[in-house]
């Protein structure tokens, strides 16, 4: 009777432990306000909360920048590059870029990448105003588009 109760007990912790991972997968993140407000305000202490196109290798969008850290085995990293993708083509004030962490180890340290994909959401300078771990579908990207200060409507 004993081992039946704590493989029900292990059951019901590991469901409950799936659902939240799950529930997590893709949601926007914003980034702390006070913090947003130093890294706009104060550019140089906000230097390690902005990316600038030089480090993206691409240019930055008149609106926003998913800078998407992905992994080369990562499944989900290739669907929400898909995702990302279709948006950019949707809205020319856009842009999307993907980035290896394995050749990007400074950038994974410095935003306290754990795990692939995390998409880091910059404003028009650069600034990350959020950002989203695991896939990430069109709904997730519209509505971390939509917090981002100035927002963007879905077509």
């Amino acid at each position: 009777m004993g081992n039946v109760l704590l493989v029900a007990a292990l059951l019901a912790v590991s469901t409950g432990l799936g659902l939240w991972w799950r529930a997590r997968n893709g949601r926007y993140t914003p980034v702390d306000a006070q913090l947003l407000r130093r890294a706009v305000d104060e550019p140089d202490v906000g230097d390690h909360q902005r990316l600038t196109a030089a480090e993206l290798g691409v240019p930055l969008g008149r609106r926003a920048t998913f800078a998407q850290f992905s992994s080369e085995v990562c499944t989900p990293c290739r669907r929400t590059a898909a995702v990302l993708g279709q948006l950019v083509t949707e809205h020319d004030d856009l842009s999307h870029v993907e980035m290896d962490v394995v050749e990007h180890l400074d950038l994974v340290r410095r935003f306290s990448i754990m795990r692939t994909p995390t998409i880091l959401l910059l404003d028009a300078r650069g600034v990350v105003v959020g950002r989203m771990s695991g896939a990430t579908d069109r709904r997730h990207a519209l509505a971390a588009l939509e917090a981002c200060p100035g927002g963007v409507t879905a077509p």
